[in-house]
């Protein structure tokens, strides 16, 4: 064992109570437990546990080789470069750069990967098969109705003879080819779907098997596809033809005997609302950095900075000491800026579940969200001022004010 992963084992706090030091882990739940929280671990039956010791699960690790110093083991990773770096690096080419230890860093990335599997697994999968268990229902109702349209289109036939049968063999032949055009419609769907879930199932496959790698560089080269999958198939919204006897008049015999409707089709977008964090879905905990990481700087344009908020992975909202709301992305470039509604300096913002901004007015004695550029006052207090405001996470739209009362 190197200096540094016994180092490592004397400074790791147990996950559970978080003040004794771990000796031990559970290769399963990626947990550092210290002895007196092992039995309490063990005790959950929802999973088959593995617990062993710290350093023996230390050894078991391929740590990668150091690509500037090969004879070198990777301790750190450098995540301005985002590689594995040795501690000779650090004093090299990456000095002033943020190592962070990889062993943590590895711990991380798995736990984002079990996360991923679990969404796959438990929400993402199932709602593919809900919507592919749909279209045969679709196809039968399809038949269905054809079906209906032919005997319709014969009862009709009948009363009006000889006369009219090249009118019914059009009808007939019209009604097949909308069916032919729907089919085929459905069953690209469904050729699409199906093999949407088979590029899930070679997904959750390999997550799986990244979980059980001990190989470093594997996890670190895994690529999300989590986005991907999460754009739902378009629902397919059909008008079914129907037909619609006439009365007999033999002067009219063509016009009045009848007609399809014309087939149509839309599409209705089937969004998809991730799980919310709970006990089986949440990330086990862990602790926060000691520093934080830096991801980018940006020249916001502000006197003094009141608030800023995330609106996703690469974009965030900011306010500050004027009446604009600007929304940056990380590489520093303004996307969008919003000015109040009375034209007062907003005193904080959040964004909510669904990506709409919201901002507190001081001023103005209100609380207003934006949604498509538009703003609306959500809330006008009486005799009290807003002044932070932050939104839940959970699946309704809640929001949390703190305010201050009007001397």
């Amino acid at each position: 064992m190197d200096p540094w992963n016994s180092a490592q084992e004397d400074v790791v706090p147990c996950t559970l109570c978080k003040t004794s030091m771990a000796p031990m882990y559970c290769e399963v739940c990626h947990t550092h437990l210290c002895k007196d929280c092992v039995e309490k671990h063990l005790s959950d039956s929802s999973k088959v546990h593995n617990v062993v010791s710290l350093k023996q699960y230390l050894t078991t690790l391929n740590y990668p080789k150091c690509r500037k110093h090969p004879i070198k083991q990777c301790e750190v990773h450098c995540e301005q470069c985002n590689i594995p770096i040795c501690a000779q690096c650090i004093s090299g080419e990456h000095f002033g750069h943020k190592p962070v230890d990889i062993f943590q860093n590895f711990d991380i990335k798995k736990e984002v990967v079990q996360k991923e599997l679990e969404e796959l697994e438990k929400s993402i999968y199932p709602k593919y098969k809900e919507i592919a268990s749909k279209i045969p229902v679709q196809k039968a109702d399809l038949s269905k109705n054809s079906q209906k349209l032919t005997t319709a289109i014969d009862k009709q036939g009948e009363v009006w003879h000889r006369e009219i049968d090249t009118i019914i063999t059009n009808l007939k032949s019209n009604v097949k080819k909308m069916e032919s055009k729907h089919l085929v419609i459905l069953n690209k769907q469904e050729d699409e779907i199906t093999h949407t879930i088979s590029k899930i199932t070679q997904t959750i496959t390999e997550l799986k098997r990244l979980l059980n790698s001990k190989d470093v560089c594997l996890v670190f080269e895994y690529k999300s596809r989590i986005a991907e999958f999460r754009k739902m198939p378009p629902k397919l919204k059909v008008s079914l033809p129907y037909f619609r006897p006439q009365e007999i008049h033999t002067d009219q015999l063509i016009e009045r005997f009848g007609s399809l409707s014309a087939l149509s089709f839309t599409t209705e977008k089937q969004d998809y609302s991730m799980p919310p964090l709970g006990a089986e879905s949440s990330l086990p905990d862990r602790l926060l950095m000691d520093v934080p990481r830096v991801i980018t700087a940006i020249g916001i344009g502000y006197v003094d900075l009141f608030g800023v908020s995330c609106l996703n992975d690469t974009k965030v909202w900011t306010c500050g000491s004027d009446n604009m709301m600007k929304l940056y992305n990380l590489q520093g470039e303004r996307v969008e800026s919003i000015q109040t509604k009375s034209g007062n300096n907003p005193t904080d913002i959040a964004v909510t579940r669904s990506g709409d901004l919201v901002y507190t007015d001081r001023d103005d004695r209100t609380v207003n969200i934006v949604k498509n550029t538009q703003i609306q006052t959500v809330i006008r207090l009486q005799g009290w001022r807003p002044y932070g405001v932050c939104s839940t996470s959970s699946e309704t739209t809640s929001l949390w004010l703190s305010v201050t009362e009007v001397k």
